[in-house]
């Protein structure tokens, strides 16, 4: 089957094997003679499933066994909100590292509900590197910590998480499964699926109990926590397609030896599109400091931006998909996610070279 390369931002490319599955199974899902898009969500085919994808989720990911797994609806920009709903309780203040656009939407959201204070920040940098994070400068009065862990727009990416007395909440939207992450350091993580583990239309949420208490009292029932942990995130109907390439993604990512294979590929594909840059001799840029460089997200810049838009038609002319840049930066970015593969790179990477040769 031919297709085309899908660099796109999300949603974003799933896995063949997926592909085929989803295809393969749309009419009959577990023997029942119909769709997942038609069975009840409580029935026991579903229920079974849904189990064996929790377990699954705790399995590839090590997920600490007291902590709650929720498969959520309403994506990162709902997290914003929901968190400080949720942990706002006693203490109606947050620390937030401020990394790009998705950090400031999330402390932007926060500051409806309370306090926000800004611990650290690469703005005045052009979010060209992580900022130093200074652990004495954060507010022990503060009800967590924030951290975008991959900003999609910027192009830059945590080595390693902040050091944190209080509890320590991440935005792994676009990283989670791409790369090893110590679960157990952090108290929230949550990650939209459409990047790595699937498509749009479930949120999950790693959750430590022990830091939750009474929701803000305006909190609806469905965005408590802890209401979703006791009823396993089925108060509501689920959005059970969603689920259901989930769980696919996960029996895939195991397939193919887990999480930190995957973390050798993406880290080889993500070093082939930074050597073309780098070796353009200015023809391509990439601001972005070398150590803090996303592996998800390769943002980069013609020097003469006048050819930006034709590198972008020629390259779907071309069989490239989804290069334009975000709206908020400009310029072009490659998203390589779990499904984009090394073949599919190093193609690009030789279009980006023919196109310097041919415009440089």
């Amino acid at each position: 089957m031919s297709r085309p390369f899908n660099f796109s931002a999300g949603p974003s490319a799933l896995p063949m094997d997926v592909l085929l599955q989803v295809r393969d199974e749309l009419l009959d899902f577990a023997g029942t003679g119909v769709s997942v898009m038609e069975i009840s969500h409580r029935s026991q085919p579903f229920m079974d499933f849904a189990h064996r994808t929790d377990t699954a989720v705790r399995r590839v990911l090590a997920v600490p066994s007291d902590y709650h797994v929720l498969l959520l609806q309403g994506g990162s920009y709902l997290q914003f909100s929901q968190i400080p709903m949720n942990l706002f309780h006693q203490k109606k203040t947050a620390d937030y590292i401020h990394t790009g656009l998705w950090s400031e939407q999330a402390a932007n959201a926060a500051r409806q509900y309370g306090e926000v204070r800004i611990i650290a920040s690469s703005y005045e940098t052009g979010f060209d590197r992580i900022p130093e994070i200074n652990e004495s400068n954060i507010n022990l009065d503060a009800a967590y910590l924030h951290y975008t862990e991959n900003e999609t727009a910027q192009g830059l990416q945590f080595s390693k998480p902040p050091v944190s007395s209080i509890p320590l909440v991440c935005d792994a939207c676009s990283s989670l499964m791409s790369k090893p992450l110590d679960i157990s350091a952090h108290d929230l993580i949550y990650a939209s699926a459409q990047k790595n583990m699937g498509i749009a239309g479930v949120t999950m949420v790693l959750l430590n109990p022990a830091i939750l208490d009474k929701p803000l009292a305006s909190t609806p029932q469905v965005l408590d926590f802890s209401i979703q942990a006791q009823k396993q995130s089925l108060l509501n109907t689920p959005s059970t397609f969603s689920w259901y390439v989930l769980g696919l993604t996960l029996e895939w990512i195991e397939r193919v030896g887990g999480i930190d294979v995957l973390y050798e590929i993406n880290k080889k594909k993500a070093q082939h599109l930074y050597d073309v840059i780098d070796k353009s001799n200015g023809f391509y840029t990439n601001g972005v400091w070398s150590d803090d460089r996303s592996i998800n997200n390769v943002p980069f810049h013609i020097a003469e931006t006048n050819l930006e838009d034709l590198f972008v038609k020629e390259a779907q002319r071309n069989g490239f998909h989804g290069l334009k840049g975000h709206q908020s930066t400009g310029g072009l970015r490659a998203s390589i996610y779990n499904a984009v593969t090394l073949d599919a790179v190093q193609a690009l990477g030789a279009f980006m070279r023919e196109f310097e040769r041919t415009h440089g």
